[in-house]
């Protein structure tokens, strides 16, 4: 059985994911989501199916209309019945709550990812006239506050790389596994700060994506399409002193395509990439919390501070819309 690549196992898991979810949110809501889908990743439906779970606990727990009816019996009808004060009472309600004996609490952002969510749900009902109201529509999107980019300075990369290479921040643990992870890991963090790929698209590549003939990677973006993105010299000798490295292992079942392979020779996960990046750039800097999107940061900063060409930066990076970059 030919092994399955990373992109379509995601899609797969987080399919199972979303039909548990489904089961606990009305019946109805299904249309939602399989109308929704051909325009959608897996991830984003996964993330409206949460988000939808929290607003319908909210109505059945908060709303004296819906008190007490079992959240899968719910009609469609009911998002007729709410009003823009319900949404807001909605919103506030999200700036603290507990769920199943665990608190939560969303500041602005969360409450704009939560609304957003809401609108296209009800959206979607609205247009196929389903329902005659649109009250989410009607609710203002809470105004963020502007915060400074956190990235890397140039002293900052270069003592990155250092501490991977020769660590002084390790536990005499973290010291062990690092003489076996040693070439695997400044491979990973010189591509990242290198090239400015998410860390999805880091984790996801497979050794025949890497073209040292043009020096480049195919990846798959967000949206599922393949690009090429290119690297200079130090990212092609540190990929070939790793890939020259992984010889000597042998990878679990369905990991053997893999390109970053974790202890227990299995393809490397985002969590395990997000704890790499923390353990090195904690021995860095101590103001700063540093995450793979910083180092995706950092790159595109050098890069437009280069060319002074923020369309290519965009570009570059995979953004659609070059307000992101």
């Amino acid at each position: 059985m030919a092994e399955q690549n990373y992109h379509d196992q995601v899609n797969i898991e987080n399919s199972v994911k979303l039909r548990a979810l489904l089961e606990k949110l009305p019946r109805f809501c299904k249309d939602f989501f399989r109308g929704i889908e051909p325009t959608t990743s897996s991830r984003t439906r996964i993330a409206y199916a949460y988000d939808l779970g929290v607003f319908f606990e909210f109505l059945t727990s908060s709303n004296p209309s819906f008190r007490d009816i079992p959240i899968t019996n719910l009609k469609v009808d009911i998002l007729d019945d709410l009003t823009p004060l319900d949404i807001e009472e909605y919103l506030e309600y999200l700036s603290y709550y507990k769920s199943e004996d665990k608190e939560y609490i969303n500041r602005e952002t969360g409450k704009k990812r939560k609304l957003v969510s809401l609108r296209s749900f009800y959206n979607y009902y609205f247009q196929k006239q389903i329902i005659k109201t649109n009250p989410a529509s009607l609710v203002s999107v809470p105004k963020l506050h502007e915060k400074e980019i956190v990235r890397l300075d140039p002293d900052e990369v270069a003592l990155l790389l250092d501490e991977v290479e020769n660590p002084e921040n390790l536990t005499k643990t973290q010291k062990k596994f690092h003489a076996k992870t040693k070439i695997r890991d400044l491979a990973l963090m010189t591509l990242l700060l290198g090239t400015g790929i998410r860390v999805s698209e880091c984790v996801g590549l497979d050794v025949n994506d890497v073209d040292f003939n043009n020096n480049g990677i195919k990846i798959r973006r967000k949206g599922g399409n393949e690009v090429v993105v290119y690297f200079g010299e130090e990212v092609r000798e540190a990929l070939l002193d790793y890939i020259e490295d992984r010889k000597r292992y042998y990878p679990m079942e369905g990991h053997a395509n893999a390109l970053f392979l974790s202890m227990q020779m299995k393809r490397l996960s985002v969590r395990s990439v997000e704890n790499l990046v923390k353990k090195y750039s904690q021995g860095v800097t101590k103001l700063k919390t540093i995450t793979p999107h910083k180092l995706r940061s950092t790159y595109g900063t050098a890069l437009y501070r280069e060319t002074g060409d923020i369309y290519l930066v965009a570009d570059v990076l995979g953004h659609k819309d070059v307000n992101t970059t």
